[in-house]
């Protein structure tokens, strides 16, 4: 099934029940988060015009004319599932409003691996202007998130959770020298990412 199968109703519906993108908790700044889950981001079935058209009437106002954050956590993505392609990429940011664009402070990247350290590397620059890529922050375990995030105010999935184990016991995960395909991509599916999005919320 594609984009094309569904109607546009149906994607944003499916935005909305994934909660892919979400306003939610603040950093030690007292900024707004914009929370991302990277691994429930359905490419093949969205349409780039729908995300734009979802992310300008129902995300973006709600950030207001105020400094903000972006959360983005890269648990459990694969390329082929979760990744919209470079070109969509680069049209998503260039629809970005132009105060929009100048409020955003920083971006909290959590868990980005080896591949995507070295695709933002080389291609970052090229496809963010306006600094963006200068704002990107490695977050490589989600306690070190807290150092940045009040961690009483965001909600995180348990697999985000469990791949920090996985990291703990087997470290070279971090330098792609090690594969957790097995036990991070299993079941990868739409309706098992929702139905795995049990809350593990630290006080």
């Amino acid at each position: 099934m594609s984009s094309s199968q569904i109607s546009e109703i149906e994607q944003e519906q499916l935005i909305e029940k994934l909660e892919i993108f979400k306003i939610h908790g603040r950093d030690k700044h007292g900024r707004k988060i914009l929370r991302i889950i990277g691994k429930f981001f359905p490419a093949r079935f969205l349409s780039l015009d729908v995300l734009k058209k979802y992310l300008e009437e129902k995300i973006f106002p709600r950030l207001g004319r105020k400094p903000f954050a972006v959360l983005y956590v890269h648990t459990g993505v694969q390329r082929s599932e979760n990744f919209p392609g470079i070109s969509a990429l680069r049209a998503i940011y260039d629809a970005i409003p132009v105060n929009v664009r100048d409020n955003l402070q920083e971006v909290y990247f959590l868990h980005p691996g080896l591949q995507s350290r070295l695709f933002l590397a080389t291609c970052g620059r090229f496809l963010f202007s306006g600094g963006l890529y200068g704002k990107l922050r490695y977050i490589s375990r989600v306690d070190y998130l807290w150092e940045h995030v009040r961690r009483n105010e965001i909600e995180m999935p348990e697999f985000v959770y469990d791949h920090d184990d996985d990291l703990e016991y087997r470290p070279m995960m971090d330098y792609g020298q090690e594969s957790d395909h097995a036990r991070v991509f299993a079941g990868a599916a739409v309706d098992s990412s929702v139905s795995s999005f049990s809350m593990r919320c630290i006080s």
